[in-house]
């Protein structure tokens, strides 16, 4: 088959493939029939609490682990039985795992040495992947002489000088600060763009699945509770624990709902799309409410309130005046999103 006709049909194809997979560790069900594709050069998050699954799935991709039942591909590809090493991926773990008596150059380059690649080549094609990932110049330091972020670049280098089709990120920015971890979101992101392969990036920081993913699969409890966009999951969370989770949100009851229009189940309305003052509009739904605290963000401050009974918050512009106890706020009925459950 020619190589570029090749190339189109790998683009075709889904990158990665879960049916009905799950992971038993004695009577616990780390992952619970879970069914996920990941498609050609898309950047996916699997995203959930500590012990929902996610990494479990993410181990099982990489072939760490064994699925207990299911069926799980790589571009069409059944690899159940396929080594890691044999696996066209590689993983980026939180804690780097840099050989540390190792040169920087020495660690980007350690795959090929063990594939048998020449010193020669092996070394170009290190510089090559340290350029990359903007640590030109670095191969002979030693890892203890870098900082947390260089560290993570050499990390992802030494993940990408291998060239794989998929790339696992195991919550590859946990150990950064808060500046450095939003700067290496957006390289990575940029990164991605760049190389055109598929990323999966667990992490429980729903911001960082939020502004980085195509799409996001949330776990819970070992199963996918919802997958979809970021708009999606945001904005049109199907469950209560969704609606919790991802993201700040308002989960009022049946009862609040069926009194203002928006049916007998319990909703979630976004504290940002609550606004002072009443409202004019048809479809707007204007309260009073008693104010409880006034918390400043910067850009923004939140307001905790007590509305029939009910707690609500509401993120409004820093420079808004809010003086009184009683005050009058208002939403349109259609951002109350009903949930499932």
């Amino acid at each position: 088959m020619p190589p570029v006709v090749a190339k189109r049909m790998i683009k075709l194809m889904n990158a990665i493939e879960l049916e009905n997979v799950s992971r038993v560790f004695g009577s616990v069900r780390a992952v619970d029939g879970v069914d996920l594709t990941v498609g050609a050069g898309e950047f996916f998050a699997l995203l959930g609490p500590s012990g929902s699954g996610k990494t479990t799935c993410l181990r099982m991709i990489a072939g760490f682990e064994k699925p207990s039942a299911g069926r799980l591909s790589l571009f069409g590809e059944d690899i159940a039985a396929v080594p890691p090493w044999r696996r066209d991926v590689n993983t980026v773990f939180q804690d780097y795992a840099l050989f540390p008596h190792m040169t920087v150059r020495d660690n980007v380059a350690y795959g090929l040495m063990v594939r048998g690649v020449a010193r020669t080549e092996r070394y170009r094609e290190a510089e090559k992947a340290l350029a990359m990932v903007k640590l030109p110049d670095m191969g002979g330091r030693k890892p203890s002489e870098l900082s947390g972020g260089q560290r993570q670049r050499v990390a992802l280098a030494r993940a990408l000088v291998n060239r794989p089709k998929v790339l696992l990120l195991d919550e590859p920015l946990g150990a950064l600060d808060l500046k450095l971890r939003e700067q290496m979101q957006e390289e990575l992101r940029l990164l991605q763009k760049q190389l055109g392969i598929s990323f999966v990036f667990v992490t429980h920081d729903q911001g960082e699945a939020l502004s980085m993913a195509d799409r996001v699969a949330v776990f819970n409890k070992g199963k996918i509770v919802q997958a979809g966009t970021p708009e999606d999951i945001y904005n049109r969370p199907k469950t209560r624990f969704v609606a919790d989770f991802v993201g700040s949100s308002n989960v009022l009851s049946p009862g609040f709902a069926a009194r203002h229009g928006a049916g007998d189940h319990a909703v979630s309305l976004r504290p940002e799309k609550i606004q002072l003052g009443e409202g004019t509009g048809a479809d707007e739904i204007t309260v009073t409410a008693r104010l409880l605290t006034v918390n400043y963000f910067g850009a923004t401050k939140r307001l905790a309130m007590e509305v029939e009974g009910e707690r609500l918050h509401a993120a409004v512009s820093a420079d808004a005046p809010v003086s009184d106890e009683q005050i009058a706020v208002h939403w349109r009925r259609a951002d109350m999103w009903v949930l499932a459950s």
